[in-house]
């Protein structure tokens, strides 16, 4: 009985360990063979959906913001004969495709996909972690990378984009999280999450002095290929059709995997409004932020960094199963921060985010739960609201504990 006992009061540990040994080889740990996965991953996607299937319909949306913006054509209406469903990213997204969109699709689309697999690699290769807890991050997420990059999501560079923006701050370089918050805003809104890091600014004035430059250099920029009368026009066709897109998510079965999407669809209650469920998830997202004594501790502003990853699918009407590589590097690294060794509860809230929000979308999972459940009821939404909500508790709260984190010198 005494030794049952023991072996499952030490299993936390003996886990613990030996995931810290695995990960210690230098094989899993090497960055050039964490660059080789996911570069691989995404060619290899890119090349067999190309083979299989053609040219992904998303890719050609986004070649086509590009092609219609030089030739001053609305970029928000259907064009059933180049592309199916419409465009919602802004004005400037045409000139982020634009190297891609003038070379040939076979070309074109595997580019493509590395950049936005590199984006990311990058962006998490710049948080202030240790080699191993970039390891963890970079293979807990590469299944959700897969994901993504077989529909060529931009939510892959957006999820960048979140993380730069912190890292930059980190670092004391302004004018770059100021470029990358507003990038993100002009291109598909998210971006503007990255305002959640301004008070981990050592430089506030300066910050805001570039979100103002960058914001105006970024609404013209567009007009340099184009004209200001029609930029302006597609801005407010934009700002139409983000109102439209958002009201028509409410009714789709693989839109709003969010954690509104999850209450609708599980009670059947479809017309029940967001702005409650907004209010509330805003309310306990900003609470930890009266804990202003910890603003510039490491691991504070790295659960604050998890946990606006989070919120931003967890809040969005446009959450699909795509998204959730978004969610996916929250949900990362708040674990590879904790406190070793990690209990049992912190490896259950790991596995369930794993199993039951990265692998649906995959074949390897039960079509049967996928079809019937998983994708329904919008229960991908749940494992990645209750690791938030855990982020939310550690971070509300005076908290001692110190965190795996590599200072930034």
């Amino acid at each position: 009985m005494n030794r049952l006992s023991n072996a499952s009061i030490s299993f936390p540990q003996k886990t613990s360990s030996f995931i810290r040994e695995w990960m210690q080889k230098p094989f899993l740990t090497d960055y050039r063979v964490l660059l080789m996965s996911w570069v691989g991953v995404g060619l290899f996607v890119a090349v067999e959906r190309m083979l299989t299937n053609g040219i992904h319909n998303n890719y050609r949306i986004y070649k086509y913001v590009f092609w219609h913006l030089i030739e001053k054509l609305p970029l928000y209406p259907p064009y059933p004969t180049v592309y199916h469903d419409v465009n919602n990213y802004g004005p400037l997204f045409g000139l982020i495709i634009a190297p891609f969109a003038l070379l040939p699709d076979w070309v074109g689309v595997p580019l493509w996909e590395v950049f936005l697999v590199l984006t990311l690699f990058y962006a998490i290769r710049q948080l202030p972690l240790k080699q191993w807890q970039h390891a963890v991050i970079y293979w807990f997420c590469l299944n959700s990378l897969f994901t993504s990059a077989t529909n060529v999501q931009f939510n892959i560079t957006i999820a960048a984009i979140i993380v730069l923006s912190y890292t930059s701050i980190k670092k004391e370089k302004e004018p770059w999280a100021a470029l990358f918050i507003i990038i993100g805003t002009f291109v598909k809104l998210y971006g503007i999450v990255g305002l959640a890091f301004f008070f981990f600014s050592k430089h506030k004035l300066r910050f805001i002095g570039w979100l103002i430059l960058w914001s105006a250099v970024m609404f013209a920029l567009p007009m340099l290929v184009s004209s200001p009368a029609y930029i302006l026009g597609q801005y407010s066709a934009w700002a139409h059709e983000l109102v439209f897109k958002n009201s028509e998510n409410t009714f789709s079965l693989m839109q709003d995997m969010s954690i509104m999407g999850m209450i609708r669809k599980t009670t059947g209650h479809l017309e029940w409004p967001n702005l409650p469920m907004i209010v509330v998830g805003m309310i306990l997202f900003l609470i930890p932020y009266l804990q202003v004594r910890r603003y510039q501790q490491a691991g504070f502003q790295l659960l604050i960094l998890a946990s606006v990853l989070l919120f931003t699918v967890l809040f969005s009407t446009g959450t699909e199963p795509n998204t959730f590589i978004i969610g996916m590097v929250g949900v990362a690294i708040w674990f590879v921060i904790q406190p070793r060794p990690y209990k049992t509860w912190q490896w259950a809230i790991l596995a369930l985010v794993f199993l039951f929000t990265s692998m649906p979308p995959s074949d390897l999972f039960p079509a049967y739960l996928r079809n019937n459940y998983m994708i329904p009821y919008a229960l991908l939404a749940l494992p990645c609201a209750i690791a938030w909500l855990i982020i939310v508790k550690e971070t509300s709260r005076r908290n001692n504990m110190t965190y795996e984190v590599k200072e930034v010198r």
